[in-house]
């Protein structure tokens, strides 16, 4: 399983904006075959923050993900340039 873990932080009086578009991408990207789980969670101290975790099946389901055109026309286009910063780190879940 490959997992992503994206920190946003969205510029101010941009949070309505990118959390709906978030709320689309949730159900889309949910339905995708190689995603397992797409949760998009904010901080409740600070709204700008947002935590997004996500499982695929491994890394070329999140590949195919970031190819998709949901991908493409929401987060790339619209989402990043109303964020502050955007750090993601990735993992791979251990298993025994």
């Amino acid at each position: 399983m490959f997992v992503v873990a994206a920190q946003y932080t969205i510029m101010e009086g941009k949070e309505k904006e990118v959390v709906d578009i978030l709320k689309k991408m949730i159900s889309l990207s949910r339905a995708e075959p190689g995603c397992r789980l797409y949760m998009v969670n904010q901080s409740p101290d600070n709204p700008r923050k947002l935590l997004l975790y996500e499982q695929y099946v491994d890394k070329g389901g999140y590949e195919a993900h970031m190819a998709t055109d949901a991908f493409k026309e929401n987060i790339l286009g619209k989402v990043v340039p109303m964020l502050e910063s955007r750090v993601r780190d990735f993992y791979e879940v251990i298993e025994p």
